[in-house]
């Protein structure tokens, strides 16, 4: 297992906020010409889990990075060196979340301080998918 060049937590933070900005006003966007409102807190419509949908498929598309990750240079990457799949980013995302919220939230910041802590800066769902995060580029094909 070779980690290189491991993202911080500045770096992670960075495109956490980005994706969630773009989520949010690409989402409200699209629910203004569905349904009219730009976000109503009280009603949850389908349009809703496409945060979900763009945090879990947009790095199976685009080699481990989201917009925000783009943004901010880094990207979700395997430890074994393969590419992320549907299974990974699951486990990554879905069963990751299910802890934190299991945790109440300690796990969470757990996690934050993993980052600042652990040399490889893996977090719990890190561990639990055996990925990292990265500001290395995809190697490009031979």
């Amino acid at each position: 297992m070779t980690i290189t060049n491991p993202a911080g937590f500045q770096n992670r933070f960075l495109a956490r906020v980005l994706d969630s900005l773009i989520i949010f006003i690409g989402v409200g966007i699209i629910s203004y010409f569905i349904y009219g409102k730009f976000y109503d807190s009280e009603i949850i419509y389908p349009i809703d889990y496409a945060g979900l949908i763009y945090g879990i498929l947009l790095p199976i598309i685009w080699y481990g990075y989201t917009l925000g990750r783009r943004m901010a240079g880094n990207r979700i990457v395997r430890v074994d060196g393969k590419k992320v799949g549907i299974g990974t980013m699951l486990l990554r995302d879905i069963l990751g979340g299910i802890i934190y919220i299991l945790t109440l939230g300690i796990g969470l910041i757990i996690s934050a301080f993993m980052i600042g802590v652990r040399e490889d800066k893996r977090t719990i769902h890190d561990l639990i998918a055996q990925t990292y995060v990265t500001t290395e580029p995809p190697k490009k094909p031979q």
